[in-house]
C-alpha cells in the first residue's frame, strides 16, 4: 500500500507537470511564387513541415485562406468594415476583390479531404489520412493562385505597386486552448505559429522587392544599393493623329521588364512573411552594427516624389532598432526594412523584418510612424501573443515603449511634445469613454472592441496599464523585468498571465491587483479628488480635472440684429454628470438681452437604461416688430422653460449602432403679442390705439425614437405624441437610407400624422390651434410652435427670409404662404412620402464650381384628408419635385421646385404674378438637427 501510494503520487505529479510544460507548434515553410503583374496575380506552390510538438494527437487542420476575405461582401472581413462605417469595400467591383483558387493539399504526397469552415470562406479544415501523434511530423503541400485585391486593408496593389501581405495558405495555431482558426479582419491582427521560411519569388526584374526574408542573391543586393538616386523616366505623351481624339488613358512611365528575375530568401523564428514590390522605388541602405558585433542590413523604399521626406529614413530605424535593442532585448534578425506604401490608411503595417508605410507630410511624423512600426518587431513579431485575444498586448506594450523613445531617443523633440499633446488628448477621450460607461476592458478581443475603442483601450489605455507597472514596480526593476520577460517569451506565444507570472518572479512584487484591472472597466486608478479649472475660448480636463470654459457668443435674426455675448459652459471633455451652458446676449438692434441656457444631469443605470439624463433647457429672443404710422416700433418675442427626461436604452451588444430613448418634454411658453384697438379723440378723429401683452401656453410632448447610424442603410423612426389646451397630436416620422454605391444613395422619408380635438371642435378651438395644425407643405415660423428651429425672420411674409421652412410633417418644398388656408393644412390627418436622391459627381451641374456643392433631386408625394372630400378642389395625391443643394453636412438646404400638382400651379399664377422662380425657391436651416454622429459615427452619444 505505501508503494501503491508513492507510485500514484508519483504519477500525478508527473501529470501535473505534463500539463503545464509550455509547447507550440513548429510550421516551416518553402514557397515558390511568381508575380503576374498583368492580372495582379501570383501563383505559388508551398511546402509545409508540421511539427506536432502538443502532447495531443491531431487528426485535422486548420488552414487560413485569407484572399477568400475579399472574395465577397459576406466574409467577416466585409461585415466588420460595415460595422465601422466603411462601405467602399461592400460596393467595389468584382475587379477589385481578390481570392486564393486552384489549391490541391496533399499530405506526405498524399492527396488528402477537405471541409469548409461553417461560417468563414476564409477558413478550410485539411482532414489528415493518418493522425499525427505527438512528436510526428507531416509535409503539406499544395499549389495555389491569389488575385490581388484593390488595397482596401492592409494588402493587394495599388497599380502596379504590390503589397503582398496575408497571401499564403497558413495553418492556425494550435495551442493548450486548442484550435486558433480565425477569419481576417481589418480590425483585429493576427496569432500565427513561429517556424523557418525559404521563400522564392519570381517577378520582372525591374521590380524592387523588400521582404520579411534576408536576400540570398547578392547581385540583386547591390543592384538594390545602387537605386538610391533612381529618377522615374520623363515620358512624353504622343502626339495623338490628326482628327482624332486625345486618350485620358495614362501610361505606365515605368513599363515592366519583359525579363523575369527569382529572388530567394530565408529567415528563421518568424511568424508570417510579407513582401513589397514596385518599380518606381528609391531605395536606401544602411547597416547597424550591434552589441554583439552583428551587422543588420537596413533597407528603406520609397517613391521618389516623397524623397525629401524619406532622406534620413535609414537612420531613423536605425535609432527605433537600438532603441528597442537597449530597453527591451537584442535584435535577432540580420535585415530590418520599411518602405512606402499606399494603404488607403494613415499610420503603418507591421510584419517581420519589414514595416509598410502610408505616406506622410513630414520628416516628423514619418519618425513617429517607423518607430512605432519597427517596435513591433518585438510585440509582436518577437513575442507572439495572440493579438485577436489581447490586443493591448501587442499595441498597449509598443504604445508604451512609443512614448519612452520619444522622451529618451527622437530626434524631433519639438514634434514629440506635439505628440505628446496628442497623447493626453487621446487620455482625455478616454475618460469620457469611462463617464459614458462606453468603454470596455483591456481583455476584450479585438473583434468585439467597437472601433473607437479599439484605439483608445489597446493602445492608450494599455499602454497606461504598462505605465501602472513602471510605477508600481520602479522603473529600473520593470526594464530588469520586461527584458527577462523577452528573453524568456521571445518566439512564443504568452499570455497576460506569463507577462504577470514573469514580472512578479523578476520584482518580487505580487501584481494581483495590477493585472485584475484587465477585466475590468474604468479607470486604472481613480483620482482621489476631481479638481476644476477655467480656460478661456476652449479646453479639456484629464482624469483629475474638470473643465469651465468662457467663450465668445454670436447669434442673429432680422429683429434683434447681431447678438454679442459669452458662453460660459463644461460642455468639455471629459464630461461631468452635471453639465450646463449659459449663453447670454446683447441684441445690437433690438437693444433687448436675450440668451439660451441648458442645465442637465445623467445618470447611469446598471441595467435597462443606458442612462437617464434630467434636463432644464430656457430660450429668449424676438420673434417680429411693428412700427406704427408716427414711427414708434414695437417688438414682440418669446420665452421658454422646457424641463425634461430622457431614457436610453441600453444596447446588449457593445458593437451595436443603434440607439433608442424615450424622451418627455414639457414646453412652458411666454410670446408678446400687439392689440389694436380704435378710439375717437373729442374733435371726432379716430386713430389706433397699440398695446403690448402677453400669453402663456403649454404643450406636452413624448416621443420613442429608434435610430441606427449604420454605413449601409441607416434609418430612424419616431413615435411622437403631444398634448396642450385642445388638442392631442400624433405622428410618425420615418428615414431609410438605400445606399446604391459607396458615394450615393437615395433617401426616404415617411410621415403620417392625426389631429384630434379633445373637446368641441369649435371656431375657437380651430384657431387657437392653428399653429399645431398638420402641414403638407413646410412649416414656417409662425408654425415652429415648440420655437425649436433657427428662423431668420420668423414671422416675415416677404422677401427671401419668407421663403425658409422647417422640415417637419409632408415637408413638401413649394409654399402657399399667401393663403388664408395653405393648401394641404389639415386639422384631421395627413400622409406623406418624400425622396430626396444624391446626384452623382459625373452630371453635377455644379461641379465646374472649385467647391465641391453637392446637388440632389427630391420628390414628395403625399394626401390629407380633405383632399378626398367629394366637393374637393385638389386631387387626392399631390407632389412636387425639383433640385436640392446641401451646404454643410445637409445643415443648410436649398430647394428649386421645377415641377409639381396644378394645384400649386394655379396658386403659383394667382398670388405670385412676376419672379416665379425666384420666390418659388425654399431653404431650410436644421442647426438643431446636428448630430455629432454624422461628423463621426463611432462617437457613443
Amino acid at each position: 500500500m505505501k508503494y501503491a501510494t508513492i507510485l500514484l503520487a508519483l504519477c500525478i505529479s508527473i501529470a501535473a507537470t505534463a500539463q503545464t510544460t509550455y509547447w507550440q507548434q513548429q510550421v516551416n515553410f518553402k514557397i515558390d511564387v511568381s508575380l503576374n503583374d498583368a492580372e495582379h496575380s501570383l501563383d505559388g506552390f508551398a511546402k509545409i513541415e508540421y511539427i506536432n510538438n502538443s502532447p495531443d494527437t491531431l487528426r485535422y487542420i486548420w488552414f487560413h485562406l485569407w484572399p477568400n476575405a475579399y472574395r465577397t461582401d459576406r466574409t467577416a472581413f466585409s461585415d466588420q468594415l460595415l460595422k465601422n462605417g466603411r462601405t467602399d469595400f461592400y460596393f467595389s467591383n468584382k475587379e477589385d476583390r481578390g481570392y486564393i483558387n486552384r489549391l490541391d493539399f496533399r499530405v506526405n504526397e498524399a492527396r488528402v479531404n477537405t471541409e469548409d469552415h461553417p461560417q468563414h470562406i476564409d477558413i478550410i479544415k485539411v482532414i489528415l489520412n493518418q493522425p499525427l501523434a505527438p512528436g510526428a511530423t507531416v509535409i503539406i503541400t499544395t499549389p495555389f493562385h491569389v488575385q490581388l485585391p484593390k488595397n482596401f486593408s492592409r494588402g493587394g496593389h495599388v497599380g502596379q505597386s504590390y503589397q503582398v501581405t496575408q497571401w499564403y495558405p497558413k495553418p492556425a495555431v494550435y495551442d493548450k486552448n486548442g484550435w486558433h482558426e480565425m477569419p481576417y479582419l481589418d480590425q483585429g491582427e493576427y496569432y500565427n505559429n513561429f517556424g523557418n521560411y525559404e521563400v522564392k519569388i519570381t517577378v520582372p526584374k525591374n521590380y524592387v522587392v523588400l521582404s520579411s526574408g534576408d536576400l540570398q542573391n547578392e547581385e540583386e543586393k547591390q543592384w538594390l544599393i545602387s537605386r538610391k538616386n533612381y529618377t522615374i523616366p520623363v515620358v512624353k505623351a504622343a502626339a495623338p493623329k490628326p482628327g482624332t481624339i486625345p486618350s485620358k488613358i495614362k501610361t505606365d512611365p515605368v513599363p515592366s521588364s519583359k525579363e523575369l528575375k527569382t529572388l530567394i530568401y530565408k529567415q528563421n523564428s518568424i511568424s508570417d512573411f510579407a513582401w513589397f514590390a514596385d518599380k518606381k522605388w528609391v531605395v536606401l541602405y544602411d547597416t547597424i552594427q550591434t552589441a554583439t558585433g552583428k551587422k543588420i542590413d537596413v533597407f528603406t523604399a520609397f517613391d521618389p516624389s516623397s524623397k525629401t521626406i524619406w532622406t534620413k529614413s535609414t537612420s531613423m530605424v536605425k535609432d527605433a532598432v537600438r532603441f528597442r535593442s537597449k530597453v527591451v532585448g537584442d535584435y535577432p534578425y540580420t535585415t530590418v526594412a520599411a518602405v512606402e506604401a499606399k494603404m488607403g490608411f494613415e499610420g503603418g503595417m507591421e510584419y517581420p523584418c519589414i514595416t509598410s508605410i502610408s505616406p506622410t507630410n513630414s520628416e516628423e511624423a514619418l519618425e513617429s510612424v517607423i518607430e512605432h512600426e519597427v517596435g513591433h518587431n518585438w510585440f509582436q513579431a518577437m513575442i507572439g501573443s495572440n493579438e485577436r485575444e489581447y490586443a493591448w498586448m501587442d499595441e498597449g506594450i509598443n504604445s508604451y515603449y512609443d512614448k519612452r523613445f520619444d522622451k529618451e531617443a527622437s530626434r524631433f523633440k519639438e514634434y514629440w511634445l506635439h505628440e505628446e499633446k496628442d497623447v493626453a488628448n487621446d487620455r482625455t477621450f478616454l475618460s469620457s469613454l469611462y463617464q459614458w460607461r462606453k468603454d470596455q476592458s483591456l481583455n476584450t478581443p479585438s473583434d468585439r472592441l467597437t472601433e473607437l475603442n479599439y484605439g483608445l483601450i489597446a493602445y492608450t489605455k494599455g499602454a497606461a496599464f504598462m505605465e501602472l507597472l513602471e510605477q508600481k514596480l520602479g522603473k529600473a526593476a520593470f526594464d530588469k523585468a520586461m527584458q527577462q520577460y523577452f528573453e524568456q517569451w521571445k518566439f512564443k506565444h504568452p499570455a497576460p498571465a506569463d507577462l504577470k507570472s514573469t514580472l512578479e518572479q523578476s520584482s518580487g512584487v505580487n501584481l494581483d491587483h495590477e493585472f485584475g484591472l484587465l477585466e475590468k472597466k474604468g479607470p486604472l486608478v481613480n483620482p482621489a479628488k476631481i479638481k476644476l479649472q477655467f480656460k478661456p475660448l476652449i479646453g479639456s480636463g484629464n482624469d483629475s480635472t474638470r473643465t469651465i470654459i468662457a467663450t465668445p457668443f454670436l447669434g442673429y435674426n432680422l429683429y434683434d440684429g447681431v447678438m454679442v455675448g459669452a458662453g460660459i459652459t463644461n460642455y468639455t471633455l471629459p464630461s461631468s454628470k452635471f453639465q450646463f451652458l449659459l449663453a447670454p446676449m446683447y441684441a445690437t438692434k433690438s437693444k433687448e438681452f436675450n440668451g439660451i441656457g441648458r442645465m442637465s444631469y445623467t445618470f447611469h443605470p446598471t441595467k435597462t437604461f443606458d442612462r437617464i439624463t434630467i434636463a432644464l433647457s430656457g430660450m429668449k429672443f424676438t420673434t417680429n416688430d411693428f412700427t406704427d404710422t408716427a414711427g414708434t416700433v414695437f417688438r414682440t418675442g418669446f420665452r421658454k422653460l422646457v424641463p425634461s427626461i430622457k431614457f436610453v436604452l441600453k444596447e446588449n451588444d457593445p458593437l451595436s449602432t443603434r440607439e433608442r430613448f424615450i424622451q418627455w418634454k414639457t414646453f412652458l411658453l411666454e410670446e408678446d403679442g400687439l392689440n389694436f384697438k380704435r378710439d375717437t379723440f373729442p374733435n371726432g378723429d379716430r386713430y389706433t390705439v397699440i398695446t403690448k401683452g402677453s400669453e402663456s401656453r403649454y404643450l406636452n410632448q413624448l416621443r420613442f425614437v429608434v435610430r441606427d447610424a449604420r454605413a449601409l442603410y441607416p434609418y430612424s423612426a419616431e413615435l411622437m405624441a403631444e398634448q396642450a389646451k385642445y388638442f392631442v397630436r400624433l405622428s410618425f416620422t420615418g428615414n431609410y437610407y438605400f445606399n446604391y454605391n459607396e458615394k450615393y444613395g437615395v433617401d426616404v422619408r415617411l410621415f403620417a400624422g392625426k389631429f384630434f380635438y379633445t373637446g368641441n371642435i369649435t371656431n375657437t378651438a380651430r384657431f387657437q390651434t392653428d399653429p399645431y395644425h398638420l402641414n403638407l407643405t413646410g412649416a414656417n415660423g409662425y408654425e415652429d410652435y415648440t420655437y425649436n428651429n433657427y428662423f431668420a425672420g420668423r414671422n416675415e411674409f416677404e422677401g427671401f427670409a419668407s421663403q425658409q421652412i422647417m422640415q417637419r410633417d409632408g415637408f413638401f418644398k413649394v409654399r402657399t404662404d399667401l393663403l388664408a388656408s395653405k393648401i394641404g393644412k389639415t386639422d384631421d390627418w395627413l400622409a406623406s412620402i418624400n425622396f430626396t436622391s444624391d446626384i452623382p459627381d459625373q452630371i453635377n451641374i455644379l461641379n465646374i464650381l472649385p467647391v465641391k456643392i453637392p446637388v440632389k433631386a427630391f420628390l414628395d408625394i403625399g394626401t390629407f384628408a380633405e383632399a378626398w372630400d367629394k366637393d374637393a378642389e385638389v386631387s387626392r395625391i399631390v407632389y412636387d419635385a425639383g433640385l436640392q443643394v446641401s451646404l454643410l453636412k445637409n445643415t443648410v438646404n436649398i430647394y428649386f421646385p421645377l415641377l409639381y400638382s396644378r394645384v400649386f400651379k394655379d396658386y403659383f399664377l394667382s398670388y405670385i404674378p412676376e419672379k416665379r422662380f425666384r420666390t418659388n425657391i425654399s431653404f431650410s436651416i436644421d442647426i438643431q438637427n446636428i448630430n455629432l454622429k454624422k461628423l463621426d459615427r463611432r462617437l457613443p452619444f
